[in-house]
């Protein structure tokens, strides 16, 4: 009798079916001296659970913050954005190598060489001109502050 009753605990045991009473009374069966013969093959199985049961785990996991690795990975990206537009340039922006402004013709070489002339001559006068209302000013202001203190 108590044999059948344990071949169909041992069925629902298999189906996930059984409950935690049920379980334990298969642990007491299997880690007595009477079992069958054709249940015996099943012997190791609820041992290790018995026995698995009172090991304990004693080695401490160090626990690492997510704030780390937050920061290695915005590192890493940071890394690979700037090696990306790196890449990016220097591959597919044109280089001016060959050909930097050379004339052919000496005539059209002067030409554009007195427009570049012309244009910096432009700006350093007006330049000059800022300047000389500065020198108007420190000029203006020594006699002010000159006529003041001599008095």
């Amino acid at each position: 009798m108590e044999l059948n009753r344990i071949e169909i605990i041992l069925e629902k045991y298999f189906k996930g079916e059984t409950s935690s009473a049920e379980e334990l009374e298969l642990q007491k069966y299997f880690s007595s001296f009477n079992i069958a013969q054709h249940l015996e093959h099943y012997t190791p199985l609820f041992v290790y659970f018995s026995e698995a049961k009172e090991q304990k785990f004693l080695y401490k996991l160090p626990l690492q913050t997510k704030k780390r690795n937050v920061m290695l990975l915005s590192i890493a990206a940071s890394v690979l954005i700037l090696l990306g537009i790196s890449t990016f340039t220097y591959f597919h922006l044109p280089t001016e190598k060959g050909d930097l402004g050379t004339y052919e013709n000496p005539e059209a070489a002067f030409a554009a060489t007195q427009k570049a002339l012309t244009l910096l001559s432009e700006n350093v006068n007006v330049g000059i001109e800022s300047v000389e209302y500065i020198y108007e000013y420190e000029y203006s202001k020594n006699l002010i502050f000159k006529n003041n203190y001599n008095k």
